[in-house]
């Protein structure tokens, strides 16, 4: 029995001890995998959520914008207030038609270098945004006056509200929902109490937004019931002599 006893002993231990090896290699392996200055761990874990874009964002030219281009080793291709057609191409001198739509300014000097490099030696070329679409905020809901607002700088979401005309009787001041664009669809952003944050006046936590933001003010409890509540009439409120 005793002997018994031992030899299970002894094939515990081998046996814990092959798992240990096996885990250890298959960490090692995964670290092996990892892109340099990550761990396996890391590169396990997907990344959740919308990555929303940063306020530093540089312009995107869209359709209807118009530039200004100038060469400055060879005027004859210059050309000012060149449109951006709908399908977001624009037409240039010696190249052509050419997909502008979604790129910054120093993008697309890149890309005219790149493309008149073909026939120009080392072109000089300068980008000037001669009319483009201004930064702006949709205020949607229960607001006096839902509509696309120009953007202005540092702009929070109170003041959106209030250059939208202000809450509605109908409005429920502690949910207004902040929706952001990212990569061409909408994301949600957050729920902003205003209720609370006013009454405890906690302005500071008063969201900015970026351009292309859209808010929008729910109806409260109340509104959504009063329709159905009995409302008295003409005759009963008067009293007959």
């Amino acid at each position: 029995m005793k002997a018994d006893w031992i030899l299970t002993v002894l094939l515990t231990f081998v046996v814990v001890a092959a798992i240990a090896s096996c885990t250890a290699q298959t960490a090692a392996r995964a670290e092996e995998a990892a892109p340099p200055g990550t761990s396996a761990a890391s590169t396990s874990m997907p990344v959740s959520g919308p990555q929303l874009q940063s306020r530093d964002q540089r312009y995107e030219i869209q359709p209807g914008d118009s530039l200004d281009i100038t060469f400055d080793l060879s005027p004859e291709f210059n050309q000012t207030g060149v449109a951006v057609q709908p399908d977001g191409f624009m037409t240039l001198r010696g190249i052509g038609d050419l997909k502008v739509q979604g790129q910054t300014v120093p993008e697309l000097t890149y890309t005219l270098h790149q493309a008149y490099d073909k026939i120009l030696n080392n072109p000089i070329i300068s980008i000037v945004l001669r009319d483009f679409q201004k930064p702006y905020f949709i205020a949607d809901g229960q607001v006096a006056h839902p509509g696309k607002y120009e953007l202005r700088a540092n702009t929070t979401l109170t003041e959106a509200i209030a250059m939208a005309g202000g809450f509605t009787d109908a409005s429920k001041h502690s949910h207004v929902q902040l929706y952001r664009r990212v990569s061409g669809g909408w994301a949600f952003a957050q729920i902003v109490n205003v209720k609370k944050m006013e009454s405890e006046g906690k302005l500071t936590e008063d969201p900015y937004l970026h351009a292309g933001d859209m808010l929008f003010v729910p109806k409260n409890r109340f509104s959504k019931v009063r329709p159905f509540l009995p409302t008295p009439s003409v005759s009963a409120l008067t009293t007959t002599y």
